[in-house]
């Protein structure tokens, strides 16, 4: 989800298919960002492959020029020299595919899985993801779970992660018991990624913990949230916001709230700390600031920054030197500069999920006949 927030941001990927083409297309741009995220103290180079199975790319108007395979071996190249410039490990990235969206059967979704497998077995990646979000993700666990059952045929460890908050997946299937299920089926880490702030993810993790701990099982713990604050979300997540995609600047988190973030993940018992759309480098490199007891080190990225902005002792400005400090940063309350500008939002409610033919996917663009309809529908019903 950083990688392709990023990405379209830097003109590489197009909004709306979210899809990994510019690993052929642009792979200096796709090195670049992990060559920066593992400056930034990054430990896991994740493969540039969300959405990268055939189905997604015609889906969505690929018409194929570049595969699936094409994709995500281009992709675990990349990620494969950039984490062999430190000590990075490379993990694997499968995502949702519209096919469960568009109610195709198990066996069908799973071949797809498979398909994907393929390249990563060749490549020889550390491990396997299997992604539930908007970026790499699920949000039913059901279909996460066909996901395990296929990628732990490799023997490989297999973390999944859902994109889901207190409410559970879109089945209001619990955090608690989506954990059980998903390890019960074969995952050795299991967490959540995308949909919501590092704090409202870390709250459901923790609900998953105890639901695996309740059940009797074991597990490792992983977090990958958004870099937006999202109060006002409900079960969608960001995806219900008005401002979403292109308009959630404004409630970008500051490294100081990564900080935050990074702590209370590391307290939770939560060992695998990252992020997905709208996490930067300098967004890790606060997680790997605040975790550096920790760790043993700080990262290189840290070289020319200091210490909780310890830099800003060198400042021309009296008054911006005497915020050389980590107590100013960390009580700080940012104002947000824009005038008459609404504190919340309100997300659009449409509640509907698998089987509901809205959600029928379709390789052609959306038709104005359709917009007209989807501008009319009352929300909610």
């Amino acid at each position: 989800g950083g990688f392709v927030f990023a990405l379209e941001k830097r003109g590489y990927v197009k909004a709306g298919p979210w899809t990994p083409e510019a690993a052929v297309e642009h792979p200096e741009a796709v090195q670049q960002l992990h060559r920066e995220f593992l400056r930034a103290g990054s430990n896991v180079m994740q493969t540039f492959t969300f959405y990268a199975s055939d189905d997604k790319l015609e889906n969505r108007g690929n018409k194929l020029t570049f595969t699936g395979a094409q994709i995500n071996e281009a992709a675990c190249d990349l990620a494969r020299e950039v984490a062999n410039e430190g000590d990075a490990l490379v993990a694997g990235g499968v995502s949702q595919t519209p096919s469960y969206l568009s109610c195709k059967s198990e066996t069908e979704v799973k071949a797809i899985f498979k398909k994907q497998l393929q390249v990563f077995i060749k490549k020889n990646v550390d491990f396997l993801f299997a992604d539930v979000s908007v970026l790499q993700y699920f949000e039913h666990v059901e279909e996460a779970m066909w996901a395990v059952e296929v990628l732990k045929e490799t023997g490989k460890p297999v973390a999944v992660t859902l994109c889901i908050g207190p409410e559970g997946d879109m089945n209001r299937v619990s955090p608690a018991e989506c954990a059980v299920r998903l390890v019960k089926a074969g995952a050795q880490i299991v967490g959540v990624n995308c949909h919501f702030d590092p704090m409202t993810a870390v709250k459901t993790v923790k609900m998953m913990k105890e639901g695996v701990e309740k059940a009797g099982l074991k597990a490792h713990y992983m977090v990958q949230p958004l870099a937006y604050h999202t109060p006002d979300c409900n079960i969608q997540g960001f995806i219900d916001l008005p401002e979403f995609p292109f308009s959630l600047e404004p409630r970008i988190l500051t490294r100081w709230d990564m900080h935050k973030y990074a702590r209370e993940a590391y307290n939770a018992g939560i060992r695998y700390i990252g992020g997905c759309c709208g996490f930067e480098p300098y967004h890790i490199r606060a997680v790997a600031e605040e975790l550096a007891p920790e760790r043993g080190f700080l990262p290189a990225a840290s070289e020319k920054h200091g210490n909780w902005g310890a830099g800003l002792e060198m400042h021309t400005k009296p008054w911006v030197r005497a915020r050389a400090r980590r107590d100013y940063w960390e009580n700080l309350k940012p104002a947000s500069g824009r005038p008459l500008c609404p504190s919340m939002s309100v997300p659009d409610g449409w509640g509907v999920t698998k089987g509901h033919a809205e959600l029928m996917q379709q390789k052609e663009a959306t038709s104005q006949d359709q917009l007209t309809q989807l501008f009319n529908r009352p929300k909610n019903q």
